[in-house]
């Protein structure tokens, strides 16, 4: 199965930065978030849904499903009865509609491996991790074939473990779903949302989950997309830089002097690799 699949505008969904979450029932906030800015627009089945409103939400989805646009949708967590009911109804879907799934609650390999054999083929899923045994289990989790990458439930990790939401007391969770993925070969992962509407605070968050290694931010808000876009992609300052550092090293290492010159070219490399992405 390949892991790299498509967001709905087409950008790859392995490099998506911003994970916009919209109450699936909701046909006016579906609408902004499709104007929006987001990399990938989720339509929500789970925590954006009240119990009671949840069948109707999930009629919402599958009429979506039948347009020509690609759909990603937040599903319900294994252990519960709307989990295999959201997975009914997706398996219903005409070949291409479902983009992909985000699966709440992700907490063993076996949870992606259920929940994957019950979509349409080569379905990926966004594992969230959102409880201590989630993390446990995170390598698991990222080396299932589904998993394309993982989230971080942060709001819902914090309820689970009692740990304080500040920067600190998050940046063990974060490190470990960062060094999870690279062992196991996926993208980076995906940080948790920022639930207030202030700017600095927006940026300042999103900037910690860049330093931690994350590449993309779950948000729940449209204006929000655009600040994330650009928070999470290459400044004029590393873009400079990196042209820099090729034109005196090389862009194929031919003017390597000393050690640490080649894995400074890599960082280079990778940084203009990402600057052509994100202006496509």
């Amino acid at each position: 199965m390949s892991r790299v699949l498509v967001t709905t505008d087409c950008l790859p969904a392995a490099v998506a930065r911003s994970w916009l979450l919209v109450p699936a029932g909701r046909d006016d906030d579906v609408a902004a978030a499709e104007a929006s800015a987001a990399d990938a627009v989720v339509l929500d089945l789970e925590d954006g849904v009240a119990d009671r409103n949840r069948a109707a939400a999930r009629c919402t989805v599958a009429r979506r499903l039948q347009m020509q646009q690609p759909v990603w949708v937040r599903i319900s967590d294994v252990t519960t009865g709307d989990w295999a009911l959201d997975l009914d109804m997706l398996a219903t879907a005409p070949p291409g509609a479902v983009a992909g799934v985000v699966l709440a609650k992700a907490e063993t390999g076996e949870h992606i491996e259920v929940t994957a054999a019950r979509l349409p083929r080569d379905v990926p899923v966004v594992a969230l991790i959102e409880t201590a045994i989630g993390l446990a289990n995170v390598r698991e989790v990222a080396r299932s074939p589904a998993t394309l990458r993982l989230a971080f439930g942060s709001g819902d990790f914090c309820r689970d473990t009692g740990i304080s939401a500040d920067p600190l007391s998050l940046a063990y969770p974060r490190s470990q779903l960062v060094i999870a993925s690279r062992v196991e070969r996926i993208a980076p992962p995906i940080d948790g949302p920022t639930t207030t509407t202030d700017d600095e605070v927006l940026l300042s968050a999103t900037a910690t989950g860049r330093a931690a290694g994350m590449t993309g931010k779950l948000c729940l808000h449209p204006d929000q997309t655009a600040q994330i876009n650009a928070a999470l992609s290459p400044s004029t300052d590393e873009v400079a830089w990196a042209h820099a550092v090729i034109t005196r090293l090389g862009e194929d290492g031919a003017h390597v002097q000393q050690s640490s010159d080649r894995p400074m070219l890599k960082r280079a490399l990778h940084i203009l690799e990402q600057a052509l992405t994100f202006r496509r």
